[in-house]
């Protein structure tokens, strides 16, 4: 009997879980009318409103900016940290309630009080009000008391709103059978909590500036009540984000219940971060002063109109540096936090292998990262194509290519019998569609005999000027009096066997700066190269090859 009974209490209480994880819907009933009114409730809360913590604003006002509300709450947990931790063992323990029940030696007392779920203090029945002053009076060596509110409450309306006040109500210790509460906050604390109980009956906020609804924020964490946490989420997700709002909601403390009611805030907060920073070479001063989360939220973006991943690299490098000037602590960063935003699969060879002698990075990480690379390199694209979109549903988005300014190529070199590489580079058929009328895409960079060399495709018109088509090109990177010959062929795929063609050949001595190729490189018409029937996009691809061959 006694397992079937606690059977049922288990269930019961999963149920109640299930509850307060979907919150407050529009079809919650409407208690506002019930808010401090003796006829509707069973029990007494007297808040009593400590100084113990300096505040930016007395009675809730002062701070009128998400600036104000940042400052303030850095230097409210500076504060917090000079403070003396209260003895435990001069607490009458049978008198706190506190929602996690620390061990002795945590040292809960007057700990962090704007982080930590506050301390309830159940009051005797006696009405002996010296008793509960004595008994009370461990609390007053942290803090002194302002001044106190009684509300009357309604423990079925907090209780189904929150787990902490469930908890509170229901633990079938002497204290949850007493009408009398007593609630210790901090006198910063005092307006938000107002307004956060005035929620659970209402489902409904009176403050609209984002320092205030902030404010609440932090207590319905405190007080888990997820409803409110999504209702201040929404609020603040509706009015105008700026580069200090974002990075303060990113800076938000990370508890389960919070990471998940706000999640929809955080989000907005990184997709606003990664749109405005987007090309980080306009903002340069500004991205180096950004913390690691706002960093993290640039980098994760598929978006970042920057020339190569080869770039994303060395601005991670430049910005840790600044940030982390002792190496253990920037080996730590890179290693734990930044790394998988860096997408090494789409680095170029050279650069992976500087990653490998770089101090930056522990060898291990280092080691792991550039392996990985090269293998993802080397598969077949189909078999590329098939990580990126397992790749795409997770965090983690290394194998995703990013919308770079220079096309990724593969290259194949080879020294014997003669100097040669062979470069690969794949076009999406939107990314073609884009460059109609007058449009040209580059290639990153690619070497030979010590030069650089890079491909470009444009649309251009044809040698007589009569209709658009598309062409293809190569240039030499270094500008000077440097002279290079070079035999080369440009290949594309063709269906319907799918293999390459040749389409030109030829041989070019090159000069700094200078670039050949093909104004007309199918031999038709735009419109024919991008049609539906067109030959040359496989699954949407169009497939292009390079050969390029010193001879001596």
């Amino acid at each position: 009997m006694r397992d079937q009974l606690n059977s049922d209490v288990f269930d019961s209480r999963t149920e109640m879980v299930s509850d307060f994880s979907r919150g407050a819907s529009s079809s919650d009933g409407d208690f506002a009318f019930a808010f401090n009114d003796s006829n509707f409730s069973d029990r007494l809360l007297r808040i009593e409103i400590m100084d113990g913590l300096p505040q930016c604003r007395p009675d809730g006002e002062g701070c009128t900016s998400i600036a104000d509300w940042a400052r303030d709450r850095k230097r409210r947990r500076e504060d917090i940290k000079k403070e003396t931790v209260l003895d435990l063992s001069l607490c009458p323990e049978e008198q706190i309630l506190n929602d996690n029940q620390p061990d002795m030696d945590d040292g809960g007392g007057c700990e962090n009080q704007d982080e930590e779920p506050m301390a309830m203090v159940e009051e005797t029945q006696s009405g002996d009000e010296d008793a509960n002053s004595n008994e009370s009076s461990w609390n007053m060596d942290c803090s002194t008391v302002l001044r106190v509110k009684t509300l009357h409450i309604s423990s079925p309306i907090l209780a189904a709103k929150s787990p902490f006040f469930y908890k509170l109500f229901s633990n079938g210790m002497r204290e949850s059978e007493q009408r009398h509460v007593t609630l210790r906050i901090n006198a910063s604390e005092e307006a938000a909590l107002m307004e956060l109980l005035n929620f659970m009956y209402s489902n409904n906020l009176s403050v609209t500036t984002a320092p205030e609804l902030l404010d609440v924020l932090m207590a319905a964490d405190k007080f888990e009540v997820a409803s409110c946490m999504r209702y201040c989420s929404r609020l603040l997700r509706n009015l105008p984000m700026t580069p200090e709002s974002a990075l303060l909601y990113l800076d938000l403390p990370s508890s389960v219940l919070m990471a998940e009611a706000v999640q929809p805030l955080t989000d907005a907060a990184k997709q606003y971060l990664a749109a405005r920073y987007k090309d980080i070479t306009k903002f340069q001063e500004e991205v180096m002063a950004l913390p690691l989360a706002g960093i993290e939220a640039i980098l994760a973006s598929d978006d970042m109109q920057i020339a190569s991943e080869d770039a994303v690299y060395d601005f991670v490098l430049k910005w840790a540096r600044a940030q982390y000037p002792k190496l253990e602590d920037r080996r730590e960063v890179l290693g734990s936090r930044l790394a998988r935003f860096i997408r090494f699969p789409y680095m170029t060879c050279r650069k992976l292998k500087k990653v490998l002698t770089s101090n930056d990075f522990d060898q291990e990480v280092s080691s792991k990262l550039v392996l990985e690379a090269l293998f993802f390199k080397a598969e077949a694209p189909h078999r590329q194509r098939s990580l990126a979109a397992e790749e795409s549903a997770s965090l983690n988005r290394r194998f995703i290519e990013r919308a770079y300014k220079y096309r990724p190529v593969k290259v194949v070199e080879f020294e014997l019998p003669h100097q040669q590489c062979v470069v690969y580079l794949d076009l999406k058929r939107e990314e073609c569609a884009n460059l109609f009328p007058s449009g040209r895409v580059y290639s990153q960079a690619f070497h030979l005999g010590g030069q650089g060399f890079f491909l470009s495709a444009h649309c251009n018109m044809d040698q007589q000027s009569s209709f658009h088509c598309f062409g293809l090109f190569l240039g030499m990177q270094e500008k000077g009096s440097v002279s290079f010959a070079v035999d080369y062929e440009f290949a594309a795929r063709s269906k319907p066997t799918e293999e390459f063609v040749s389409k030109y050949k030829g041989n070019y001595t090159f000069t700094g700066g200078k670039a050949v190729g093909y104004r007309n490189l199918f031999a038709i018409p735009w419109t024919s190269f991008m049609a539906e029937d067109s030959l040359y996009f496989i699954n949407g691809i169009l497939h292009l090859r390079a050969e390029l061959t010193i001879r001596h």
